[in-house]
């Protein structure tokens, strides 16, 4: 692997980019910032009345791209990410934004739940952190979301991305910068009410300390500290005191704060609203800042994947031991789906062909999890599943993958079709049906003396002479098998040799 990994955020009020460059000593692995760019785009003020981000943001957040696209030239495609946050999850646009935005920036762009987004924010604070058994609770405002985060160790206990952020907040309570008593009020008390989901399982669970790791928790306790609001540390009293200025004052005038910067001021109110509305609502007494956030997240997220220790592969783990799968008919069907797309000859060297293989793989472990629904239909329910459970380390288009695989691999192919699969996902779920087909008495058997090729829309299994005829239920599904292909465009061929 390259000794550079390469993260970009893409936030409802900023975007950037990191570099980190990896350093091994022994059995220990470091990743040291070798470069940074951000760029102010405020993708959250572009949303209009009908949740669409409009063209004036959408062509400044291209042009970012363009620059950070430019900085990445030359980086492999498997030591970048770039994750995209709230504004992208909630724009009704995003699908049409998205193809322009990823050939700016030259690399795909995966569009996270808030869940994935707490979990990454959460391994990027804690590698600032000194190690302790204690719980620590993290909370990172964001531009069109606010992540909360129970941790102990390396481990997230709870997290929960609630629908507030600092610019959304600020539009929407303090419309053209002013500031009163009343629209603090009802911007604290909204806040809360939008907290108290989360309230009772939190306070239950409890941590030692409290850490904010966005640029808001950055921001709000220079401004504390470097005007003596607070001697150290972010304090309900402290954002009550500067809460009194700020309506003292009508609105921030960016020359009366030390340690405030220009790009903070704007939504400095709607920020500090959320905070102290977490800090009441919470029962918090003081917070530090983490000096870790999201990106950096990605950066050891990329690194685990390399390095063998993929979020994913423990995901999926979890999830097969939740729902009692039958695991070694899952670990028998994903041999012979992984064996057979192998034979394809398809690259395996470059990024898309890795994680094709990636995702077929835990499709092929979790193809029976429809099963805790109902029998009848169970790929639906699975593919429903897939395509919509939390699933740390996966993105949207992960699971997407993983839903359009588990969804084809019983019944007629035409329901897979909306999700517009390429070439290469249709040969991945030719495996992946063959499997499931071959192995359908799910007994332990040699490795299956088949060969797959593919040649354009031709795809040709080969067996020994004499093996159908030993085998006549396999011959018999195999015969409705090429019918089903034929359908969809393919031409199945079973012939022995």
């Amino acid at each position: 692997m390259d000794d550079r990994l390469a993260s970009i955020d893409l936030g409802s009020n900023t975007f950037r980019l990191s570099i980190g460059r990896i350093v091994r000593h022994g059995d220990a692995v470091q990743i040291y910032t070798e470069d940074k760019l951000r760029e102010l785009v405020a993708l959250a003020n572009g949303l209009d009345e009908y949740q669409r981000i409009d063209a004036a943001t959408v062509a400044q957040a291209i042009a970012a791209l363009r620059r950070f696209g430019e900085r990445l030239k030359g980086f492999p495609p498997a030591n970048v990410r770039a994750v995209a946050t709230n504004t992208f999850r909630v724009a009704r646009n995003a699908a049409d934004i998205l193809p322009e935005a990823e050939r700016a920036l030259g690399f795909p762009i995966e569009i996270i739940s808030g869940q994935e987004e707490a979990r990454l924010i959460y391994l990027g604070v804690i590698q600032d952190l000194p190690p302790t058994n204690d719980r620590r609770l993290v909370i990172d405002i964001g531009g069109g979301s606010t992540e909360f985060i129970i941790g102990q160790g390396k481990q997230p206990l709870q997290l929960a991305s609630l629908q507030l952020g600092c610019t959304t907040w600020t539009r929407r309570f303090f419309p053209n910068g002013l500031i009163t008593r009343a629209r603090m009020h009802r911007a604290i008390l909204a806040a809360r009410s939008t907290l108290e989901s989360i309230t009772h399982r939190y306070r239950r669970i409890g941590w030692q300390d409290a850490y904010g790791s966005s640029g808001t928790a950055k921001g709000l306790l220079a401004v504390l500290v470097e005007n003596g609001l607070s001697e150290r540390d972010i304090t309900l009293d402290g954002m009550d005191r500067l809460a009194t200025a700020l309506i003292k004052a009508g609105q921030v005038h960016l020359q009366d704060w030390a340690g405030l910067k220009a790009e903070r001021a704007p939504v400095l109110a709607g920020g500090l609203s959320i905070m102290m509305a977490a800090f009441q609502e919470l029962g918090i007494t003081h917070m530090s800042a983490g000096d870790g956030a999201l990106r950096i997240g990605v950066l050891h997220d990329l690194l685990g994947r390399d390095s063998h220790h993929d979020q994913r592969d423990e995901t999926v783990r979890q999830i097969s031991s939740r729902y009692q799968l039958d695991t070694a008919q899952a670990d028998r069907v994903r041999q012979t789906t992984l064996a057979l797309f192998d034979q394809l000859g398809l690259d395996d060297r470059e990024l898309p062909m890795a994680e094709l293989r990636k995702a077929l793989g835990w499709t092929a472990q979790l193809h029976e999890i429809g099963l805790v629904i109902a029998r009848n239909d169970y790929h639906k329910h699975g593919a429903y599943i897939l395509e919509h459970a939390d699933m740390p380390g996966f993105s949207h288009d992960d699971q997407e993958l993983l839903a359009f695989l588990a969804l084809g691999h019983q019944g007629k192919l035409a329901k897979v079709r909306p999700y517009a699969p390429s070439r290469e996902q249709w040969l991945a779920l030719c495996c992946l049906r063959l499997a499931v087909l071959l192995l359908r008495r799910r007994e332990a058997r040699d490795t299956l003396p088949i060969k797959l090729v593919a040649q354009a829309q031709h795809i040709t299994l080969s067996t020994p002479a004499g093996w159908l005829a030993a085998h006549p239920l396999s011959g018999f599904l195999l015969k409705g098998e090429t019918e089903v292909w034929r359908k969809a465009g393919f031409v199945l061929d079973v012939a022995e040799h």
